[in-house]
């Protein structure tokens, strides 16, 4: 099923999702840094982080709703695109509120709630992760119809089938 929202002849969502997951993955990685070290300077950075990555992720959700609007009723790809994107919203959702705990601690130091939220929001992001694989890899959501491993390039315009050996 080809996706409906494209950037430059590819699916915009897995474009625009690689920035939130990178920087929501690091914020938490600075956190553990932080609890290892006691070192101020990784809560801040870790801070700026989520704020980025939570950005990051208001970008990119509307472009998979975009592509999950068209999925077929009644299929696979639309139950497990379904818990993908709400998944997703939980994840930003905690991400958010682990960011809004933060704000008014001095150097943005993490509560042991801030951090219960990131690291809930973590786990939860590499299942929805796995889902959206599992949407691509195994469903062929966003995959061009009759794409293989000779297709034109995506700018030349001409469809994916296209050379295909018969």
């Amino acid at each position: 099923m080809e996706s409906r929202a494209k950037l430059a002849g590819h699916p915009a969502h897995p474009i625009l999702v690689v920035f939130p997951l990178g920087l929501l993955a690091t914020s938490v990685i600075f956190d553990i840094i932080y609890l290892i070290n006691d070192n101020p300077t990784m809560a801040v950075v870790a801070y700026w982080m989520m704020a980025a990555g939570i950005i990051g992720g208001l970008i990119a959700a509307p472009v998979g709703w975009i592509d999950w609007f068209a999925i077929p009723s009644g299929t696979r790809a639309k139950s497990v695109g379904l818990m993908h994107g709400l998944g997703n919203v939980v994840v930003l959702i905690l991400f958010a509120v682990s960011w809004l705990f933060r704000r008014d601690e001095t150097d943005y130091i993490p509560s042991t709630a801030a951090l219960i939220c990131s690291f809930l929001a973590f786990g939860l992001a590499a299942f929805t992760g796995w889902l959206g694989g599992e949407l691509v890899d195994r469903l062929g959501v966003g995959v061009d119809n009759g794409a293989h491993l000779n297709a034109p390039n995506s700018l030349s315009g001409r469809p994916a089938v296209e050379g295909h050996p018969m």
